[in-house]
């Protein structure tokens, strides 16, 4: 059988797993799809080919359609996020000698007390603190700021946008104190000896959205057939993802050269839930570090775009209002509804919801009667309430 081709491009983290997984063990082929996999080294690299037609959908971050359709990029066709492929999976992890400074003053790098962890942090830096983040429209750089705000180091911190993959060194030639970033750059510091992991994402927003599916709105529209072969195919792969017996198989498959290019031991660290705090061989167990389909992660809650576009209007002077109302727009639960449903995906009753309101997993209606969310609370208690718009 003749395969149609189509090209995706990624950045090499862990949470690429669904597309590689896709291609790797068939669900692409199931659906009559070839996925040349296109390993790419920045975010701006992925928006730039997609924008441009290099690329026809991309592993990308969840923020940055957003952004776009803010009108924060360059000018290209609109971007859709039509899935969530994963949740979870990010770390913040601190320089050695802040590290060292941190442990002398009796912080024991819990990974999952982020009150503790950020009074640590702020009683061992000296001055202006330099965070580096993938992207300034990412997961990792609302994650930093939500952490910090209303405290004395928010006004202080700056933000550097670093590519995923060069995390470590930026962080060993001194060029940044921390970075947030997604496995397996964050247990990277580690293993080469010049960080320390501090606090997994998950224990700030317990669903922090990481990458999702995205494509231009005239291919996602304009070639109905193939948008829906490629979710089902990537929707698939992210539920065997989530079989834990699967868990090491994709750390092998992950770590080939082609793809991350690392020792199966470091790619398999966040995939089970065992991170290396230090160099020390300190473990910490963390189950769920990164979610791939359990708890409906696949789905993209128009809610969520509100709230990424209220934070990202907010900090940019834009009009908060028309941003979530626009946003709203580029997350496609019309078309994960209509390319899903024939996948056997159990679909929630609405598109909207309160976020943060969920601190342990909660039963919703959905199309088959019942399913189970993932717990969505926010480390400090704060909800957002997207009321401006009927789901």
């Amino acid at each position: 059988m003749s395969l149609q081709p189509l090209r995706l491009g990624y950045v090499p983290l862990t949470d690429a797993a669904p597309l590689i997984i896709a291609q790797e063990l068939g669900f692409a082929a199931e659906e009559g799809l070839r996925l040349d996999l296109i390993r790419l080294q920045s975010w701006a690299q992925c928006r730039d080919m997609l924008g441009m037609g290099q690329i026809d959908a991309a592993h990308m971050l969840v923020p940055l359609p957003i952004a776009q359709t803010l009108g924060l990029g360059p000018k290209y066709p609109a971007l859709d996020l039509v899935m969530v492929l994963s949740v979870g999976g990010q770390a913040i992890t601190v320089s050695a000698d802040l590290g060292r400074a941190m442990r002398a003053a009796g912080h024991a790098f819990a990974f999952d007390d982020p009150l503790a962890a950020r009074d640590a942090l702020i009683a061992a830096t000296k001055g202006r603190l330099r965070v580096g983040v993938p992207f300034p429209f990412s997961t990792q750089a609302e994650l930093v700021r939500r952490w910090l705000e209303g405290t004395s180091l928010a006004a202080g911190v700056s933000i550097h946008t670093v590519p995923p993959p060069l995390m470590a060194d930026a962080l060993a030639a001194g060029e940044v104190d921390a970075y947030c970033v997604g496995e397996p750059w964050a247990s990277y510091a580690v293993e080469a000896g010049v960080g320390a992991l501090l606090l997994a994402g998950r224990a700030i927003w317990a669903s922090p959205p990481e990458k999702g599916l995205v494509l231009t709105r005239d291919f996602a529209e304009g070639r109905p057939d193939e948008t829906g072969r490629l979710m089902r195919a990537a929707w698939r792969a992210c539920r065997w993802l989530d079989r834990p017996d699967n868990r090491g198989t994709a750390a092998e498959i992950l770590s080939r050269p082609e793809y991350l290019n690392l020792p199966p031991e470091l790619s398999e660290r966040g995939l089970l839930g065992r991170l290396h705090v230090s160099t020390t061989g300190e473990v910490r167990h963390y189950p769920g570090f990164i979610r791939f389909h359990e708890g409906a992660a696949n789905f993209p809650w128009r809610s969520l775009a509100a709230l990424l576009a209220q934070r990202i209007a907010t900090l940019h002077g834009l009009d908060v209002g028309w941003a979530m109302q626009v946003a709203s727009g580029c997350f496609r639960t019309d078309l994960y509804r209509k390319h899903l449903r024939s996948a056997g995906a159990d679909l929630p009753g609405a598109s909207a919801r309160i976020e943060g309101a969920m601190a342990h997993p909660t039963a919703v209606a959905s199309e088959k009667g019942q399913m189970i969310l993932g717990p969505d609370a926010f480390y400090d208690g704060q909800t957002f309430d997207p009321s401006f718009y009927k789901s």
